[in-house]
């Protein structure tokens, strides 16, 4: 009896180990201009910077990366899985998001198959309890593959898909997000303009990794 559950203890030890893997994507697609793209590098930089979201992201040692996203075959790792581990992690995560260059230029929006190219990323990803995509845009498809079938696939695959939809009048985008991007146990947060994606990204990942400190 002691050595089964010592192996339980052995088992469970990666899932105990990192709580939440998350991937950060952001959309790069040709609505996006260059102070809207740094709106989106430097609001991710800042959000984790802040006190209260570091503090959570070290105590649950999470797991972070980044891809950025537009149309068909345009998708890319552009920040590696990195462990979140110590405040010197965080600061080198919030380094490297603010200078990352900008992946694609002119392109279109294929949100189905950034879904589908994100999970393809966990393939690499430490273990964790949870896997979880961030998906942020402010347009609905113009191409590639269905939206709902990816993110349903993101469902039988046991991932969480959470998103910010950044408006530019109305409700539009949120509501496309709400019925065709999450998952049934995700979320949405609006963004009123690309000047609001800071305080969203930060209530966002908050939202996500705080639990680990209740």
């Amino acid at each position: 009896m002691k050595g089964f559950c010592l192996a339980l203890g052995l088992a469970a030890a990666p899932a105990a180990a990192c709580d939440t893997a998350l991937l950060l994507t952001i959309d790069v697609s040709n609505s996006i201009d260059a102070a809207e793209y740094a709106l989106q590098t430097d609001g991710m930089a800042d959000a984790v910077l802040d006190d209260e979201v570091a503090e959570a992201l070290i105590e649950g040692r999470v797991a972070l990366a980044v891809m950025q996203w537009s149309g068909v075959d345009r998708q890319a790792l552009t920040i590696p899985w990195h462990k979140v581990r110590t405040r010197a992690d965080v600061q080198d995560f919030a380094a490297q998001a603010r200078l990352m260059p900008r992946a694609f230029v002119q392109s279109d929006t294929a949100p189905g198959d950034a879904i589908l190219f994100a999970l393809a990323q966990f393939a690499t990803a430490p273990a964790c309890a949870r896997r979880v995509i961030d998906i942020s845009g402010d347009g609905t498809p113009n191409a590639g593959r269905d939206t709902r079938a990816a993110a349903r696939r993101a469902e039988q695959s046991g991932v969480t898909i959470n998103a910010i939809a950044i408006e530019s009048m109305g409700l539009a985008i949120t509501t496309f997000y709400r019925r065709h991007v999450i998952t049934r146990d995700g979320f949405v947060i609006t963004a009123r303009r690309h000047r609001d994606y800071p305080r969203a990204i930060r209530e966002k990942i908050l939202r996500e990794v705080a639990r680990v400190l209740g």
